[in-house]
């Protein structure tokens, strides 16, 4: 059954040059650019939906060096089908963002995306279509750069 939550999960890298890379992914369904995303069955927490939804999405199984982010987004209930069990006073549904390091891995597509790329921060932010997208690849490079936010 589908759980009343969403998940965006961003791949990254440091490439040969010694940059931060992020993956975005286009849709194969809308055409658009985004992270991982996907939705929680039964009892999964936020966290084992992100890791099987990227399992599934990239073929990677990755179990270490997830990093939960403080992002917060919502998607109204209404995007959702197989919501006929979530309580009648739910109007959103919270995404929880993550973010996960691979190094080396080879990404195979599911038929959910098209394509692939790994870019720069700024390349990524401008690809991607919704603004959580872009405030999750902000969030995720801060924490990597170690940067202070005051």
């Amino acid at each position: 059954m589908r759980a009343p939550f969403q998940i965006l999960v961003y791949l990254y890298r440091v490439n040969k040059a010694d940059d931060l890379e992020y993956a975005v992914f286009q849709r194969a369904d809308a055409g658009f650019w985004q992270g991982i995303a996907g939705g929680g069955e039964d009892d999964e927490t936020p966290l084992e939906t992100a890791m099987r939804e990227t399992e599934e999405e990239t073929g990677m199984s990755l179990s270490a060096g997830w990093i939960r982010l403080q992002t917060i987004s919502s998607v109204p209930v209404t995007e959702f089908s197989g919501r006929d069990h979530w309580p009648v006073d739910l109007h959103v549904v919270p995404v929880h963002c993550f973010g996960v390091a691979v190094e080396d891995a080879v990404v195979t597509l599911s038929h959910e995306h098209t394509q692939v790329q790994w870019l720069s921060l700024k390349e990524a932010q401008e690809r991607v279509k919704f603004d959580v997208d872009r405030v999750a690849l902000w969030e995720l490079d801060q924490r990597l750069q170690g940067k202070a936010i005051l």
